[in-house]
């Protein structure tokens, strides 16, 4: 193999890498244990749920969908297909603050009584305004079925479940003025609009400009060596 070739082909390894690990290191998200303790019609009631938040790029922000790995709750009496609709608030921390709503369809089948009542997915949109880093943590569940309201409030103060950086449009940071915005509702400050995706390519070819910088200057200094011995 030439040693053009083998030039070439280890820029785009280093390129790929660095725009590999910078994708890696800008989301982070984890499975967390929430201990939500809930109001309902009928006295106090509470149960563990693993919740996983994660995020994907849409138009000029984010969405977001929250999944519950086990049920909280219970109904006394059956809920028929329909009767339960579900919706919870995200809290926003680190450069941004408030809360986002995200929601979800009904029961899509009846759910027997005094069981736990299996929540479906649950989304909504974030749009980031501002550049920096910002945690989404489980916050309150309210459940609405039959003219009722269960609210479902998490006691072991649970640690986020996702970490984003995000990159806003005008370059301003957590200091700037701003008010958040989501689906449904919100409140606080309003956060960044660019995603990872976009930093980590900005990034990737930002290095390998300078590695193709550097390697023109070899290639120079190899010929211009080859051509003086002649």
């Amino acid at each position: 193999m030439s040693y053009r070739k083998r030039t070439a082909l280890m820029l785009a390894a280093a390129l790929a890498g660095s725009v590999v690990l910078t994708a890696a290191s800008a989301a982070h998200a984890d499975v967390v244990d929430v201990n939500y303790q809930c109001q309902t019609p009928i006295g106090p009631k509470g149960a563990v749920s693993p919740i996983d938040i994660k995020a994907v790029e849409k138009g000029s922000g984010y969405r977001l969908t929250m999944s519950f790995e086990k049920g909280v709750s219970s109904s006394p009496v059956e809920l028929g297909k329909g009767a339960m609709n579900p919706s919870a608030q995200i809290r926003l921390g680190g450069a941004d603050s408030g809360t986002l709503t995200v929601s979800g369809p009904a029961n899509s089948a009846a759910i027997p009584a005094n069981t736990p009542i299996k929540i479906n997915d649950l989304s909504g949109t974030y749009t980031p305004k501002k550049t920096g880093q910002v945690t989404f943590t489980a916050g309150v569940l309210t459940i609405k079925a039959l003219g009722t309201t269960t609210t479902c409030t998490p006691q072991n103060s649970p640690k986020p479940s996702l970490t984003l950086d995000v990159q806003g449009a005008s370059g301003g940071t957590d200091s700037d003025s701003g008010t958040s915005s989501a689906s449904g509702t919100a409140s606080g400050d309003e956060l960044p609009r660019t995603g990872p995706i976009d930093s980590a390519l900005a990034l990737g070819t930002l290095g390998g400009t300078v590695l193709l910088a550097g390697a023109a200057g070899v290639l120079w200094l190899t010929r211009r060596g080859t051509r003086s011995t002649n």
